[in-house]
Formats: structure tokens, sequence, C-alpha cells
């Protein structure tokens, strides 16, 4: 039976961290509840995510987004300048940020981006007056599908593995690389060419999580596939039947979610609108669709000093994607070096979605100066941690001298190679690491 707090375990933990501390000297058992607190705003893998070319960007961030065009990309064929690109995404905004991408190739109002050597080649372009206008290439020339294909490839071979992309949307076909040409379908490809560049994707990025523009034809039949909405929040769920949800329903794809990344941009310059009077709508529909992050338009683009305005933006940051609060704690209070003993993690994800990658979950000793002197992985996935309620165990063995350490929890980005995941407690921090309780260790 747990005696009430405020007896020899406030001695242990009462300066360590806040909540609730309960410790039972039979079992030698401690019992942490550690306080809420809001969680970091630059937290890694969601939220904001702009552009870098936009002008200043005013609130915390951990990801930017990269447009390129195909002709930038592969000027001359075969040649593909991914050194010079990846020089841009450590511009003095995009230094040290996560990185999500597209590559376009008709970009309304914008220079055409098809390489020339490909309309030498003979692919045929269309003139259009829309959105500015520009020219629109036959993306169902056998000698256009065959070039994306080994772009996809490419792409694949350099950045499926690379650390620092976060996800990455398909792209390529269409206006901005939307996946339409609105109010010109005549000029867009046909759903056999578009089953062919998801299924380049998806070969090429077996490690990456993707993300298309629309639910339909055949991406709107693979189960593992992300979306993003690109005029969210004012046609993420508008009651018509081509807003972004609607396919989404349409193709049952309502729980992609939970394995797949979901994002997308807010509606350009109205941040002001959707943080301000039409804001209930913006948290519904982020929490009806699931999203993990927004951009590269979003409201940190925008200059505010209205405390409404900062304030919303907050919430809503912490509310895209995971947002992981610990309620509980639980472990031997004294343990035998290099002895094995169990630890129980209870918390709950109070975002809308998951994260989605494997990263390593461990659990280090620090020393008096927040030094990790050991270090212990655990197997636990985090892509399980769904909203709400999850449980962990593990059995933990440190061979570290005879004394008391501080024990604290790290989930390492594979990029940095450090604890990066700030979790919503009141409790200290060191080197990126979550302190969360103390352990004392004792010679066999």
């Amino acid at each position: 039976m747990f005696q009430n707090a405020g007896i020899v375990s406030c001695l242990l933990f009462g300066l360590l961290v806040g909540g609730e501390a309960i410790h039972t000297i039979e079992a030698q058992d401690v019992v942490l509840r550690p306080a809420y607190k809001p969680g970091p705003l630059d937290n890694p893998l969601k939220g904001w995510c702009p552009y870098t070319d936009a002008g200043p960007i005013y609130q915390p961030y951990s990801m930017v987004f990269q447009y390129i065009s195909w002709r930038e990309l592969e000027p001359t064929e075969g040649v593909y300048r991914f050194d010079e690109w990846e020089k841009k995404w450590d511009s003095e905004l995009g230094k040290n940020k996560h990185v999500i991408f597209r590559v376009y190739i008709d970009y309304p109002s914008q220079p055409s981006g098809l390489p020339d050597w490909l309309r030498k080649a003979g692919v045929k372009e269309t003139r259009y007056d829309d959105y500015g206008g520009g020219v629109s290439p036959n993306y169902n020339d056998k000698k256009m599908v065959e070039a994306m294909e080994r772009l996809i490839a490419a792409l694949g071979k350099r950045y499926n593995q690379h650390p620092r992309v976060a996800f990455i949307q398909l792209g390529l076909l269409g206006f901005w690389g939307e996946w339409h040409t609105y109010p010109k379908p005549e000029l867009y490809a046909t759903p056999a060419t578009e089953e062919r560049i998801i299924k380049a994707y998806k070969q090429a990025f077996p490690d990456k999580k993707l993300m298309v523009r629309y639910a339909r034809d055949y991406a709107g039949e693979q189960d593992w596939i992300g979306f993003h909405d690109d005029m969210f929040p004012e046609d993420t769920d508008n009651g018509q039947g081509w807003s972004f949800l609607a396919g989404v329903r349409r193709e049952e794809r309502t729980e992609n979610w939970k394995l797949a990344i979901v994002g997308g941009e807010m509606v350009p310059g109205k941040a002001e609108q959707w943080l301000g009077k039409d804001y209930e709508t913006t948290l519904t529909m982020l929490e009806r669709a699931h999203f993990t992050w927004v951009g590269p338009y979003c409201p940190a683009l925008e200059s505010q000093s209205n405390r409404t305005y900062l304030t919303r933006s907050e919430e809503l940051v912490r509310k895209l994607g995971y947002e992981f609060q610990i309620t509980q704690v639980s472990h031997d209070a004294v343990v035998n070096r290099e002895q094995p003993f169990k630890i129980r993690l209870e918390g709950k994800n109070l975002g809308v979605a998951p994260f989605y990658y494997p990263w390593e979950v461990q659990w280090a000793l620090l020393d008096a100066q927040g030094k990790a002197v050991a270090m212990q992985p655990t197997s636990w996935d985090i892509r399980q941690w769904l909203p709400g309620e999850f449980t962990e165990e593990a059995r933990l063995r440190f061979d570290v001298p005879a004394g008391k350490y501080r024990l604290a929890l790290g989930i390492r980005d594979p990029w940095t190679n450090k604890p990066s995941i700030g979790l919503a407690n009141d409790i200290p921090t060191s080197n990126g690491w979550q302190v969360l309780s103390e352990l004392e260790v004792k010679r066999n």
C-alpha cells in the first residue's frame, strides 16, 4: 500500500521535479507522477514548417519546406545537383532544421521546371493563362514517365536514409506539383501515370513517410500513403464533395493517419483570419484531419503582437502531431550494480497523431554534472503511442559505480544523435535528457 506523498520521497524528488512522488519503504518502489507543463514549440518533426526564403520567421519551428524544380535538380540527363541544393538547406533560417521537400515541374507564373534535355527529346508542352500562366508538359509521354521514374530512383538513393529529411511530398505532377491542373483537366496525367509515379516513390523510399495531394484512384487504394491538404483549413472539410476529407472518406482512408503522415499548407495570407474569427474551424479541422505539420505558408510567417494570435498559434502547434506527457514512472528506489530491475512508464499522447519513425527510446543515469554516465536502450516503439494513454515496461541494468544518480529518459534523433523530443512535463532537462527520477545504485 503506497503511503501519501510528503514523506521520505519528497527528500528524493521534491526538488527534482514538480508533481507527486510516492515511496513504499517495504518494497523500495518509487512511484513518480510529474506535473504537466506544455511541451516545447520546436519539438522535432511536427508544428510549423515554413519557407526559408519568404522573409523572417516569427515563431519557433523545427522543420523547413524546400521546393525545387526538376530542371534545377537535373539540368543534364543523369547528372544530379544534390550537393548544390543541400547547401540551400543551411541558409540562416534553415540551418539545423529537418526538411520536407517537393520537386515540381510546372509552377504557374514561374519559369518551366522541365529540363531542356527532355524538351529537346520531344516532350510537348501546352501554354495556359491560369494562375499567372505557364507551360504544362505532357505527363503521359513515355519518355517523360520513364525519366520521372529515374529521377525518383535517384532521389531515393540520396534521401531514403537521410536522417535530416523528415517527410516527402510526391510532387512532379500538375500545377505546383499538386496533382491537378484545374481548371484545365485535359493537361493532367492519366491515372496510369499517377500509379507509376506512386509505385516508383514507394520503391525508392521504403524508409520515409510519403504524402500525395489527393486520396483518389491508385493513391486512394493505399493504406501506407499520407496526404497533404494545401488549403487548410478552408477546404479541409467544407461540405463539398471535392474537399480534402471528403475524398479521404470516399476512399475509406480515414485511418491512414495512424501509419502515414498528414500535413499541408494553410491558405496563403490568411493566418490572421484562421487564428482569429474562424479559429474554432481551424481547431476542428486540425483534429478531424489529424495534421502533424502546417507549411510552407503558416502562422509563423506573420509578424504579430496580438496575444490571442500568439496563444492560439502555440495551442495549435502543441495539438499538431504528438505531444507526450508522462503521467507515472515506477521503479525500485535502490538497485544492485549490474542487476536488472523493472521500470514502468505510463503516459498520454495529447496530440492528434503519432510520431512516425522508430526513434530509439533510452534510459540514462546522469551524474551530478548532468552527464550521462550510462545509457540503456529499450525496445519501445513510439510509433505506437497513438493519441490517448500508453504504457511501457522494460528491464534495465546499469554497470556504474555505487552512488545516487538521476534517472532520465531520452528519445534519440538519428540526425543529431542526441535526445531531442521534449516531454509535456514540469521536469528538469540536461543535454536533451528528460530527468524523471532518482536512483541509488549499490554494490552487489
